[in-house]
């Protein structure tokens, strides 16, 4: 297929100035540009077709012999640009910078991993808070050469390769191709005496010890920031900031909703029909509990404010105890004399309202 002509491309006319050739090239790879159509081919044919353009007539001496002797004079059948794929272009011609820094840039101060610390707490220690001793294992500055990765009473050097730069630049046909500098790896400096500390990183992997404060009403996976907790920059760079998230275990006892706590607690019959004072627990110790005459199987009492400390607000939520009536699977003689003698005159009649209501909901 015939290659277009290159002022066609970029829509300029012939006699146009540097100016307008690099202003429409910019506008063409902007619309172009294979982060604004993700996966559009046409797309990014154009934009290699506006790059190739632009590497010509931006150039005035390739520009000259275009000119006179068009697509044949830039090499036999036409110009070969060397790339193949997106990443050549912003590597050959270095325009990664025009679209938000794609290109290869020189190593800088760079800001430190974040961190994550899992951490397993009890449901008492989530409702009361508590004091908590983390030992992180991480990345910190090297102390011995404060960072730089040069050992002591040397520095770092300007790698002489790049001058640094942290990329060096060579021909390639007509182009000017920049690539991270191998003396230095893009670093723009060398170091001739490592540090033996760090051998050469500046930084090093210790154990921190930290005293975290995890407050009352947390739930599972509350995350606590603990900032420049995390691991240490590059280059002097900030550290990164640690987050801890917290996983609440499940209790023997209570079931958690929110600050509200649930709980069910077994009655004799005995206890359900006469009525009855009984402990149950708290998350604080045992609370008497009054039952009264007649209550029935999964009847719920509140006790208000024996549940979970609010995070972040003032109060507590409650406890909701439910009560189930105890069945006997066996029994002694006095009891079954009892029961039988109870059960002459006891009335069962249960043919009322309410209790067909129950049946009906139980089944519904």
């Amino acid at each position: 297929m015939a290659k277009r002509d290159y002022y066609e491309v970029l829509g300029v006319a012939k006699t146009a100035t540097d100016v307008k050739i690099k202003r429409a090239y910019r506008s063409m790879a902007v619309q172009h540009h294979p982060d604004k159509n993700p996966g559009d081919a046409a797309s990014e044919e154009k934009f290699k077709e506006c790059a190739e353009a632009y590497a010509v007539l931006s150039d005035s001496q390739k520009r000259a012999q275009y000119d006179r002797f068009g697509h044949g004079g830039m090499g036999g059948g036409g110009f070969d640009p060397g790339f193949t794929n997106i990443e050549d272009i912003f590597d050959l011609f270095g325009f990664g910078d025009m679209f938000g820094g794609r290109g290869r840039t020189r190593t800088t101060v760079q800001r430190g991993s974040d961190l994550r610390y899992d951490l397993e707490i009890t449901l008492e220690d989530a409702a009361n808070g508590k004091d908590e001793t983390l030992h992180i294992p991480r990345l910190e500055k090297c102390e011995e050469c404060d960072g730089s990765g040069a050992e002591k009473g040397t520095h770092a050097e300007t790698c002489i390769a790049c001058a640094g730069r942290g990329q060096t630049q060579y021909q390639q046909g007509f182009f000017s191709v920049m690539r991270t500098c191998p003396n230095c790896q893009g670093k723009g400096k060398v170091i001739r005496t490592p540090c033996k500390e760090c051998r050469g990183q500046g930084r090093i992997e210790k154990e921190k010890t930290l005293e975290v404060k995890i407050p009352a009403g947390v739930e599972t996976g509350s995350r606590l920031r603990i900032s420049g907790e995390g691991e240490g920059g590059v280059n002097g760079g900030p550290s990164g900031d640690l987050f801890v998230v917290v996983h609440v275990k499940e209790h023997d006892t209570f079931e958690r909703q929110g600050a509200n706590l649930y709980s069910a607690v077994p009655l004799s019959f005995g206890q359900a029909a006469l009525g009855a004072e009984i402990k149950v627990k708290t998350l604080e110790g045992e609370e008497e509990l009054k039952i009264p005459a007649g209550t029935q199987t999964g009847t719920v009492f509140r006790l208000k404010s024996h549940g979970m400390s609010v995070l972040g607000g003032r109060g507590k939520g409650d406890l909701f105890v439910a009560v189930t009536l105890i069945t006997p699977k066996s029994l002694t003689k006095e009891q079954r004399k009892l029961l039988e003698k109870l059960a002459t005159v006891e009335d069962t009649d249960f043919q009322d309202e309410g209790f067909i209501e129950k049946v009906r909901n139980i089944f519904s």
